[in-house]
């Protein structure tokens, strides 16, 4: 204690293994630490932690407000178990108005912003992002085409003729003009569109002023389009222009926090949030936790209303200003229209959580079924199911996924590229290497003091060959805890009909209308349908790839160039001989061999 620092910091809090247990912020490191060596003023789940507490790692900061932000971050990658976690681990996508063209393209954008352009967001979904760009089309009639579509165009697209698009492409329109609907759209995603309407009324009385009706028209159906979009918005307050809107509920120990993304005064959409060990924790505390983290990996707009007033609300303000390089106002409006919206996304978090609830309920008496239909010791809490796919042995990969209480749990899914060598069809041989991989690695993690997940049952799609492979394996490798069912169709293959084989039992059946039973098809088609899509997601990338190894003089590096300038080989497949030319690295001659294998029997000159 005597050489911990007074300035302010965070402490990590480490087990035996050197895995975090806990990571804190504070003021005076050494203030904060020395509560720790008190455990008898502690409440019992910290004396719990503090006893398992094997080290202790310090990082100063020059502020408090610098401290949330690096606790923040150091919770979300590390998952502590004694701290509340938010579990978001998916991009939020943008829509982006690439302006590196002489006539921008409006698309939906995830990742790395890199491109020259401007980008709006974020978006709850891509179902919110999606409905904003079609709404751009009909109303701004932008190009949403990819530049090596646009660049190869000789007619107008379906958009152009269904009145999504403008057709910029074939010269249905000159760059100024275009120039205008990028303007208009920009002053519309800026929460301008009462500007951006009294525009479009002004240019629809032009041109009927002047007999030109035909383009009245297609004015007119444009301030239709806008006054659609202004209206259809669930969330649509006049008093809100950039915001996000956060509302928590807590009920049965659990809790759940609705987002909504207002921007230019428009709803992007919602998104429900479950944190991790949250579990009977106070709602202002889980919703602090959950705002620090949130923000950890997207810019927080300059208000945030929350539904509870927050622990550290200041600190947490002036942590956000500070990452945002701008003031960030959190308000617990009282009254008037903000706090209607706040206690409707109040609302939305009730529902939510209470459809949990009754999926929890329900998945936990199916787990029940399941541990007394295969004489499990206790409801499981990790099932594992196993398929595998391929066509004659090629592109043959095995997958696993993986459900418990709170259903699928898809962070967990994993997929294997069998190595073999193996016979064309073998699947049992597949069977055996996914097995192999997956329980060899799980016993070299457990020999190197790690705690790898076991699973509480395994399910194999098969019948009693499989579960006697399956055995077989995990006999060879001493594991012999694990309870492993196969699950086969009948002779007819209907669902309804299926078999189950165990290692101590008569294969069986179970009536067609058992709620286990369904649960368990339900287990077994997702994994099916994993293995499908990670088959044919491996065999597409195989085609693109052979495709362009069929062009002579065509080695790694070039068609690495090719594809990261084009973006696929469909793209370099669709692209002009002088837009190959352009490619970097493609020589004159190159792109004329490239170009003439995917265009044979077109002449070229020179």
């Amino acid at each position: 204690m005597e050489t911990m620092p007074t300035s302010p910091g965070v402490y990590r809090m480490l087990d035996a293994k050197g895995e975090a247990l806990y990571v804190g912020k504070a003021r005076s490191l050494k203030k904060r630490v020395a509560a720790y060596t008190q455990p008898a003023r502690l409440p019992e789940r910290l004396r719990r932690m503090v006893s398992l507490t094997a080290s202790m790692e310090v990082i100063t900061t020059h502020t408090e407000a610098e401290a949330l932000l690096l606790e923040a971050n150091l919770i979300k990658r590390l998952k502590p178990h004694y701290n509340i976690v938010l579990r978001d681990d998916k991009s939020y996508p943008w829509l982006m108005l690439a302006e590196d063209h002489p006539y921008p393209q409006i698309a939906k954008h995830r990742g790395a912003q890199l491109r020259k352009g401007s980008y709006w967001g974020p978006f709850a979904s891509a179902w919110a992002v999606n409905q904003t760009v079609t709404a751009m089309q009909r109303v701004f009639l932008l190009r949403s085409c990819a530049d090596t579509v646009f660049a190869v165009r000789t007619r107008p697209c379906l958009l152009f003729q269904i009145r999504r698009c403008s057709a910029p492409c074939v010269g249905r329109i000159d760059q100024a003009e275009y120039g205008k609907l990028v303007a208009q759209a920009k002053a519309f995603l800026a929460g301008k569109s009462a500007t951006v309407q009294q525009e479009l009324a002004t240019e629809m009385e032009a041109a009927a002023a002047t007999l030109a009706f035909e383009r009245a028209a297609a004015i007119r159906d444009r301030i239709r389009g806008l006054t659609f979009v202004q209206g259809n918005d669930v969330v649509n307050p006049a008093s809100l222009r950039d915001a996000d809107v956060i509302a928590a509920w807590s009920a049965a120990g659990q809790t759940c926090v609705q987002v909504f993304f207002v921007r230019g005064g428009r709803n992007n959409g919602n998104r429900a949030f479950f944190p991790a060990n949250a579990r009977n924790e106070e709602t202002p505390e889980v919703l602090a936790a959950f705002i620090a983290q949130f923000y950890d990996d997207k810019p927080p707009p300059p208000q945030v209303l929350v539904s509870h007033p927050l622990l550290e609300q200041a600190l947490i303000a002036e942590a956000l200003s500070l990452k945002a390089g701008r003031k960030v106002e959190i308000l617990v409006p009282q009254r008037g229209e903000k706090h209607e919206v706040v206690q409707h996304a109040a609302l939305n978090a009730r529902e939510a959580l209470e459809r949990k609830l009754a999926e929890s309920a329900g998945q936990a008496k199916l787990l029940e079924g399941a541990a007394a239909l295969f004489h499990l010791p206790a409801p499981p809490n990790r099932i594992e199911v196993y398929d595998n796919s391929h066509i004659m042995g090629t592109n043959a990969y095995g997958v696993m996924i993986v459900a418990g209480p709170e259903g699928f749990t898809k962070a967990a899914y994993r997929k294997f590229s069998i190595r073999g060598p193996l016979t064309p069809g073998d699947d049992f041989a597949m069977m055996r290497e996914v097995l192999q991989r997956r329980f060899g690695r799980a016993l070299r993690e457990e020999a190197d003091g790690h705690g790898p997940d076991w699973p509480d049952l395994v399910l194999i799609d098969g019948g009693a060959g499989q579960l006697s492979a399956a055995r077989g394996v995990l006999d060879d490798l001493g594991v012999n805890d694990v309870p492993l069912v196969a699950i086969a169709k009948g002779v007819d293959r209907d669902a309804g009909r299926e078999w189950f084989h165990t290692a101590d039992a008569p294969a069986f059946q179970l009536p067609p209308r058992d709620p286990v039973l369904y649960f368990l098809q339900r287990l077994r088609d997702e994994a099916h349908r994993f293995a499908i899509t990670t088959h044919r997601a491996g065999r597409s990338k195989s085609l693109i790839h052979s495709e362009l190894d069929e062009i002579a003089g065509i080695g790694a590096a070039r068609k690495r160039s090719l594809l990261n300038h084009f973006g696929s080989a469909r793209g370099v497949k669709m692209a002009g001989l002088t837009d190959l030319e352009a490619a970097p690295g493609i020589s004159h001659e190159t792109a004329r061999r490239v170009y003439a294998h995917f265009h044979p029997g077109v002449r070229m000159e020179g």
